[in-house]
């Protein structure tokens, strides 16, 4: 199953050459951190600011290449999470059939920025990553962006290897007791 999602956030890593975009499903439940390249990390960041360019760059030449040939991007899914690495599935819809190209998140986002297009992520992914206990605040993201801006991929996924299920692995506190109530549901 699939839960709806947005760009919370995209954080540079100066001076590394490397971005953080940040999904928050649209239940504010969780956020989904995907370590990024610069040269996506600046193609979403860059749309998402409404910077227009005389030429296209390298995700509007994918969108009208697509555009030109009839097909619509639906949506995007990052799809799964395996061995620290993102996988994503962009849906496009051609000539009444729905095609699933197998996509890397960065550009999977940089191009559903463009189209405007929904961003899902898949429920075993949000799964593998903190869950809030209620709905997660502004001042909770900021921390979590903070945190990040110090944080190597491979430490925040070792992190969550080590916390116990409802664990933040920013805050070091554990969750609250919530087992009971889940194994119910």
């Amino acid at each position: 199953m699939d839960k709806e999602a947005k760009i919370s956030s995209i954080v540079s890593l100066f001076p590394l050459p490397q971005y953080v975009v940040v999904l928050q499903d649209v239940d504010k439940t969780h956020l989904v951190p995907i370590w990024i390249g610069v040269n996506e990390g600046n193609a979403i960041a860059l749309e998402m600011q409404g910077e227009k360019f005389p030429r296209p760059l390298t995700h509007d030449l994918i969108v009208n290449l697509l555009e030109t040939l009839g097909a619509k991007i639906e949506k995007v899914v990052v799809s799964d999470l395996k061995e620290n690495s993102y996988y994503a599935v962009i849906h496009l819809r051609v000539n009444g059939k729905t095609i699933e190209i197998d996509a890397r998140p960065s550009d999977s986002l940089a191009i559903a920025v463009r189209v405007h297009c929904p961003i899902y992520i898949n429920e075993k992914v949000l799964q593998k990553c903190p869950k809030a206990d209620g709905t997660i605040t502004d001042e909770e993201v900021d921390k979590f962006k903070e945190a990040l801006k110090n944080m190597t991929p491979e430490e925040f996924f070792k992190s969550l290897e080590e916390a116990p299920p409802a664990t933040d692995p920013f805050d070091g506190e554990e969750g609250g007791d919530d087992d009971e109530e889940e194994d119910k549901q």
